[in-house]
């Protein structure tokens, strides 16, 4: 098949799962056209089934923004044409699925939609009612609408209420890269550099650092158990709450005991140190890093957010907390690094868990098949 794939190509999750899912329907012999503003960020791989069509947004005087909706239908119109698509894969119902709808007019071809649904933009861009229409208008014009959680699911149905059956896939992770390989010596290493005991646990969280991250939760629930438990916790990212966090952790003096280590290029590592790694954010409507640090071994405590919830089973392969609740978070961090035992049960069950539930090669086919069955169509 020839697919053609639009996301956004950042960092965030969704641009990861696109282009993880184009790597992997490359590998099994599929041609592969990435139709994005830049080469996606996961994208660092040679491969002959893939080609990238970039697409330069302008900015122009007649214009008050730069016109990034007509510019990139207009590439992804070009590249239906021009390699005969037979589907084309939108990540996000605004802008991508209309837009995509908008290309395969322009192009006049009878090439097949998928759109994908992941969080943004129905659980903030769908409370805009001058959004509604365009989000609805992108899920019921797809041929396929699909969502990366049964709770992104319901909120679109609750929210948006297409006459469109939605269809749950969930995200899925390179288990080549996020893994417990060498989980040890990286330990020793990192832990080494950065000052922290042998014996010490750590905690981690990573996140572009928005306020619905809820990071000042994790802040709080830690100052709590630091009390109990020998532990640091460790931050990896930046973004507009950085300040913000860093002078929450002066005034509560924990400056010996949490360490913000910034952007990182490669998080695995920071995942493999890990012992338990926290979400309490508002909204999550999965929640990838979430299950990145869990394949890499870290045990997880996550909010009662969004598909938070599905991933992680609670008091099985991890726990849950009420948003907000950080010293319910507080508990479950001193219940789960003070026993060692307990620790390595839920672990393991954890493991499990992802191979059964969340293993790339499942969730992949299942992709393949939707696209198989527009074909066929």
């Amino acid at each position: 098949m020839k697919i053609g794939i639009t996301c956004y190509p950042g960092v965030g999750g969704s641009g990861i799962i696109a282009t993880e899912l184009g790597i992997q329907m490359a590998k099994k012999g599929h041609e592969v056209h990435f139709i994005t503003s830049k080469v996606p960020f996961r994208l660092t791989i040679d491969h002959p089934n893939i080609y990238v069509h970039q697409t330069d947004v302008n900015s122009y005087s007649v214009f008050q923004y730069p016109p990034y909706d007509i510019t990139i239908s207009s590439k992804i119109a070009e590249v239906i044409k021009y390699y005969n698509l037979d589907i084309i894969h939108m990540h996000y119902a605004v802008p991508h699925a209309v837009c995509g709808i908008l290309a395969k007019q322009m192009s006049n071809s009878d090439v097949k939609i998928i759109t994908t649904l992941h969080g943004t933009d129905i659980t903030v861009l769908g409370h805009d009612m001058t959004l509604t229409s365009a989000i609805k208008f992108g899920i019921e014009s797809s041929d396929i609408t699909t969502s990366v959680s049964n709770s992104l699911r319901d909120d679109t149905y609750h929210l948006i209420k297409p006459d469109k059956e939605i269809t749950t896939v969930y995200n899925f992770i390179d288990e080549n890269k996020f893994n417990m390989v060498d989980r040890h010596n990286t330990t020793l290493e990192l832990k080494k550099r950065y000052g922290i005991d042998k014996e010490t646990k750590v905690i981690m969280h990573t996140s572009n650092f928005r306020a619905i991250k809820r990071i000042e939760d994790i802040i709080r629930s830690f100052n709590i158990a630091v009390s109990q438990i020998d532990c640091v916790l460790v931050l990896v990212g930046d973004g507009p709450e950085m300040n913000r966090m860093r002078q929450l952790v002066i005034d509560l003096e924990l400056t010996d005991k949490v360490i913000f280590a910034g952007q990182q290029s490669d998080v695995v590592r920071f995942y493999q140190m890990s012992d338990c790694f926290m979400l309490l954010s508002e909204q999550e409507s999965f929640g990838l890093a979430l299950l990145e640090a869990m394949n890499c071994g870290a045990v997880p405590i996550g909010s009662t957010a969004g598909g938070i919830r599905e991933v992680i089973q609670h008091e099985e392969t991890g726990f849950i907390t009420e948003v907000g609740d950080f010293k319910k978070a507080a508990q479950y961090i001193v219940e789960l690094l003070s026993d060692d035992e307990k620790y390595k049960r839920m672990q393991q069950r954890m493991l499990s868990d992802i191979e059964s539930r969340f293993k790339s090669e499942n969730i992949i086919n299942q992709y393949e098949d939707l696209y198989y069955s527009l074909k066929e169509d």
